[in-house]
């Protein structure tokens, strides 16, 4: 099958199943200059689909980066409100959100981290109210990738740009599924498979995980009425969206004030334009009490330190170490491809959804139920070839969930 007729089909899979645009719905598509052409495929797709109005975020890697070179200091503890605001009507109104995530992890390596720091405390900050939609799925939002020369030259330095855009490409196409003959029934099939092994984990119930390797040890207690959610998820009208494309996991959340042990990563993280690689976190009744990296170490403790709730963790995702992603044998240094590739876990908000009823609930009342909260959500992977994962159910029953870095049952 020719390039253009495969990114004809990533652009309506990522406008049917991604988004799942709806009649007379808002869509706001946030993206790099780069995606130019994928985005114009969408934005056709999502009218003939019957999408209202379509917007469209451009951004600029260039233009970020001389603005952290040479903005005043002062700027980075700001963010628009207008930016804040137009993403809060959309969501109240209803309205989807397509985010393309595709940037250079090397952009800005070479700027000051308190600036980048400042910043992503700022948005933080500005975006609450538009994450509380995102966080309970009480809007439809989709994330996506399309290379760009920068990031596929960061996985594959030894090939020319267009060769390294090119195989980027290819390797999209087959983890989306794009390469089947009906992407979009191969997704439905998708979604399926991921429930049966969320509905395994809903039956048993389990009140731990204890996750060991041979450099991880850590206990993960789950709060009571907990759910497992994978795959697509549900907006307020009924109607079913997939928040991650590729998606491999099956999540839920951890008990706030329950995580102890010690956490390994097993993958690169990409966070503000920079690598954070080989590091571990120390916890001690949820909280992280100690942190080291040998790559990119005080860009993770400005990390951790964006707020309280970022000194916890929000999230806990199943991914086999065998899976489409993972086999690819490439570290994309983008953590919707690597997430997919690897157990992991996520420093910041929980999704409350993953309690019963928890899409009501109150963030006043978010700390009795062990449910983090957070300006920031950052997930980092953890998965390994010889990660065991055994979960005790509330009755004492032990169950090896993992064996080896992959599904047990």
């Amino acid at each position: 099958m020719d390039f253009n007729t495969n990114l004809e089909k990533y652009a309506e899979l990522a406008i049917k199943v991604g988004v799942n645009i709806q009649p007379n719905q808002t869509l706001l598509i946030r993206t790099p200059i780069e995606c130019a052409d994928f985005v114009r495929l969408a934005v056709k797709c999502a009218y003939k689909n019957g999408a209202k109005n379509v917007f469209v975020e451009w951004s600029d890697e260039e233009c970020s980066l001389s603005r952290y070179l040479y903005a005043p200091d002062e700027v980075f503890n700001e963010f628009p409100r207008w930016v804040s605001d137009q993403y809060v009507d959309i969501a109240k109104e209803g309205g989807a959100f397509l985010s393309i995530h595709a940037a250079n992890p090397d952009l800005l390596k070479d700027v000051d981290p308190e600036k980048i720091a400042n910043y992503q405390k700022a948005s933080g900050i500005a975006l609450k109210e538009w994450r509380s939609y995102t966080l309970t799925d009480k809007c439809k939002w989709s994330i996506v990738s399309v290379p760009t020369k920068a990031w596929a030259h960061k996985i594959f330095p030894d090939i020319s740009e267009q060769e390294a855009v090119d195989k980027l490409w290819d390797l999209i196409f087959k983890c989306t599924r794009v390469d089947n003959e009906d992407p979009i029934a191969a997704w439905h099939d998708h979604n399926k498979n991921l429930k049966e092994k969320t509905d395994f984990l809903n039956e048993k119930n389990f009140k731990t995980l204890k996750y060991k390797s041979a450099k991880t040890d850590l206990t993960i207690c789950l709060p009571e009425n907990h759910t497992w959610e994978s795959g697509a998820s549900v907006d307020p009208t009924g109607v079913n969206f997939n928040p991650n494309m590729p998606t491999e996991e099956i999540f839920t959340l951890p008990h706030k004030y329950e995580v102890n042990g010690v956490v390994h990563s097993s993958k690169p993280l990409v966070y503000g334009g920079n690598v954070i690689d080989d590091f571990s976190l120390t916890l001690k009744d949820g909280k992280i009490i100690e942190c080291s990296a040998a790559k990119g170490e005080e860009t993770l403790k400005n990390l951790i330190a964006t707020d309280e709730g970022s000194h916890y963790l929000g999230e806990v995702a199943l991914v086999p170490y065998s899976s489409p992603i993972s086999d690819t044998n490439v570290v994309f240094y983008n953590t919707l491809y690597d997430e997919n590739a690897s157990c992991h876990l996520a420093l910041g908000s929980a999704y409350a959804t993953c309690i019963k009823g928890g899409a009501d609930l109150p963030k006043e009342e978010y700390d009795k139920y062990g449910i983090n909260d957070s300006l920031t959500h950052v997930d980092f992977m953890i998965g390994s070839a010889d990660l065991d994962i055994v979960g005790e159910t509330h009755d004492g029953q032990t169950i090896q969930i993992f064996k080896n870095g992959n599904w047990a049952f």
